[in-house]
Protein backbone atom coordinates (compact mmCIF):
# COMPACT_ATOMS: atom_id res chain seq x y z
CA UNK A 1 0.00 0.00 0.00
CA UNK A 2 1.44 3.33 -0.80
CA UNK A 3 1.12 6.23 1.43
CA UNK A 4 0.76 9.69 -0.04
CA UNK A 5 1.88 11.96 1.32
CA UNK A 6 0.37 16.01 1.01
CA UNK A 7 2.20 19.24 0.53
CA UNK A 8 1.18 22.12 1.37
CA UNK A 9 1.44 24.93 4.12
CA UNK A 10 0.03 23.34 7.67
CA UNK A 11 -2.10 25.36 9.75
CA UNK A 12 0.53 26.60 12.04
CA UNK A 13 2.50 27.97 8.94
CA UNK A 14 -0.57 29.80 7.62
CA UNK A 15 -0.94 31.57 11.04
CA UNK A 16 2.70 32.57 11.48
CA UNK A 17 2.68 34.12 8.10
CA UNK A 18 -0.50 35.89 8.41
CA UNK A 19 0.97 37.22 11.87
CA UNK A 20 4.05 38.70 9.94
CA UNK A 21 2.23 40.15 7.23
CA UNK A 22 0.09 41.78 10.12
CA UNK A 23 3.16 43.19 11.90
CA UNK A 24 4.46 44.55 8.32
CA UNK A 25 0.92 46.08 7.60
CA UNK A 26 0.43 47.78 10.90
CA UNK A 27 4.11 49.40 10.95
CA UNK A 28 3.83 50.49 7.39
CA UNK A 29 0.25 52.13 8.27
CA UNK A 30 2.28 54.39 11.48
CA UNK A 31 5.04 55.03 9.18
CA UNK A 32 3.31 56.46 6.40
CA UNK A 33 1.96 59.30 7.47
CA UNK A 34 5.14 60.64 9.10
CA UNK A 35 6.99 60.30 5.51
CA UNK A 36 4.37 61.40 3.98
CA UNK A 37 4.55 64.74 6.12
CA UNK A 38 8.45 64.74 5.55
CA UNK A 39 7.49 65.35 1.61
CA UNK A 40 5.54 67.57 2.06
CA UNK A 41 7.90 69.77 4.45
CA UNK A 42 10.49 69.14 1.40
CA UNK A 43 8.48 70.49 -1.00
CA UNK A 44 7.51 73.41 0.97
CA UNK A 45 11.00 74.48 2.20
CA UNK A 46 12.06 74.69 -1.60
CA UNK A 47 8.24 76.75 -2.34
CA UNK A 48 9.39 78.72 1.27
CA UNK A 49 12.84 79.67 -0.56
CA UNK A 50 11.58 80.40 -4.08
CA UNK A 51 8.63 82.75 -2.52
CA UNK A 52 10.97 84.25 0.35
CA UNK A 53 14.19 85.28 -1.90
CA UNK A 54 17.03 86.00 0.14
CA UNK A 55 15.20 87.40 3.19
CA UNK A 56 15.35 84.97 6.36
CA UNK A 57 11.61 86.15 7.63
CA UNK A 58 9.92 85.73 4.43
CA UNK A 59 11.37 82.36 4.28
CA UNK A 60 10.06 81.14 7.49
CA UNK A 61 6.78 82.99 6.80
CA UNK A 62 6.27 81.71 3.40
CA UNK A 63 6.84 78.36 5.16
CA UNK A 64 4.06 78.90 7.83
CA UNK A 65 1.91 79.64 5.19
CA UNK A 66 2.47 76.76 3.33
CA UNK A 67 2.72 74.88 6.69
CA UNK A 68 -0.96 75.76 7.32
CA UNK A 69 -2.46 74.40 3.77
CA UNK A 70 0.05 71.73 4.12
CA UNK A 71 -1.18 70.34 7.65
CA UNK A 72 2.07 70.55 8.52
CA UNK A 73 2.93 70.04 12.35
CA UNK A 74 5.93 68.20 12.87
CA UNK A 75 8.06 71.72 12.62
CA UNK A 76 7.38 75.23 12.02
CA UNK A 77 8.86 78.09 10.40
CA UNK A 78 11.14 78.87 13.50
CA UNK A 79 12.63 75.42 13.49
CA UNK A 80 14.28 75.69 9.96
CA UNK A 81 17.86 76.04 9.64
CA UNK A 82 18.84 79.01 6.77
CA UNK A 83 22.53 79.64 5.97
CA UNK A 84 23.68 81.91 3.40
CA UNK A 85 25.87 80.44 1.11
CA UNK A 86 27.46 82.88 -1.74
CA UNK A 87 24.68 84.96 -3.00
CA UNK A 88 22.07 81.95 -2.51
CA UNK A 89 20.34 81.15 0.77
CA UNK A 90 19.64 77.44 1.91
CA UNK A 91 17.14 76.01 4.03
CA UNK A 92 17.56 72.66 5.51
CA UNK A 93 15.34 71.14 8.49
CA UNK A 94 16.00 68.18 10.85
CA UNK A 95 13.62 66.43 13.60
CA UNK A 96 12.42 63.05 14.76
CA UNK A 97 9.07 61.37 15.04
CA UNK A 98 8.44 58.96 18.02
CA UNK A 99 6.09 56.39 17.08
CA UNK A 100 4.58 54.24 20.08
CA UNK A 101 4.37 50.64 19.34
CA UNK A 102 3.25 48.47 22.50
CA UNK A 103 4.40 49.09 25.74
CA UNK A 104 7.81 51.01 26.14
CA UNK A 105 8.37 50.26 22.66
CA UNK A 106 8.60 52.68 20.22
CA UNK A 107 10.29 53.74 16.75
CA UNK A 108 12.25 56.18 16.52
CA UNK A 109 12.54 58.00 12.59
CA UNK A 110 14.88 61.08 12.31
CA UNK A 111 14.03 63.18 8.98
CA UNK A 112 16.11 66.00 7.95
CA UNK A 113 16.32 67.43 4.23
CA UNK A 114 17.95 70.50 2.49
CA UNK A 115 17.48 72.68 -0.60
CA UNK A 116 21.30 73.28 -1.46
CA UNK A 117 23.53 70.94 -3.27
CA UNK A 118 24.11 68.76 -0.51
CA UNK A 119 20.77 67.62 -0.82
CA UNK A 120 21.34 63.97 -2.39
CA UNK A 121 23.89 63.52 1.22
CA UNK A 122 20.38 64.06 3.19
CA UNK A 123 18.29 61.36 3.42
CA UNK A 124 15.80 59.92 6.08
CA UNK A 125 17.25 57.65 8.41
Amino acid sequence: MRTHRQNGVSLTGLILVLAVLGVVAVLALKILPTYTEYRAIKNAIVTAKAAGGNSVPEIRKAFDANATVAYITAISGSDLIIEREGDSVEVSFAYEKKIPLVGPASLLLEYQDTTGTSAAAAKPH
